[in-house]
């Protein structure tokens, strides 16, 4: 039958509460400008994103700030991009910074410190916050892909 507190209304509620958090997801100018000239798509983004916040993080680097790689279109993660995410699992994740592996192998211990420090303030931002960034260009939304919206009317 399973312990009586876990069939109570107030834990089932909680759990409803918690799983219904969707996942925000930005691009900031100079990520926006690297995944376009690396080709990687917003439904590339949302993907790796949505794979972070169910738990699959690559690295995480503390405070905020994982790192995580984004797949190829064709091909593996393994060759592929790398990212900097500034991210709250249920909440908000923020690309920043990417790189191709063949290029940099990784970043710099004052790289992280500064990420971190970053991660900080934006994510302390509010909702109103982040519209403003969103409104003046610094930041861009990165909109759910239309196939996922599909299969969840699907379900």
């Amino acid at each position: 039958m399973g312990h009586p507190l876990y069939r109570t209304k107030c834990y089932i509620s909680r759990v409803r509460q918690a799983s219904s958090r969707v996942l925000l997801v930005y691009k900031n100018k100079f990520f926006a400008r690297f995944a376009k000239k690396a080709r990687i798509t917003d439904a590339d983004l949302w993907k790796t994103a949505q794979l972070a916040n169910e738990g699959l993080i690559d690295a995480d680097l503390g405070g905020g700030v994982v790192k995580q790689r984004i797949a190829r279109a064709g091909g593996g993660k393994s060759g592929g991009s790398r990212s900097i995410i500034l991210f709250r699992r249920n909440d908000r994740a923020v690309y920043v910074y990417g790189f191709q592996k063949k290029d940099l192998a990784n970043i710099r211990p004052n790289e992280l410190e500064a990420f971190r420090e970053l991660a900080h303030v934006v994510l302390g931002y509010t909702n109103a916050e982040i519209a403003k960034r969103v409104e003046d260009g610094a930041l861009f939304e990165v909109e759910k892909p239309e196939e996922e919206n599909n299969a969840e009317k699907v379900s």
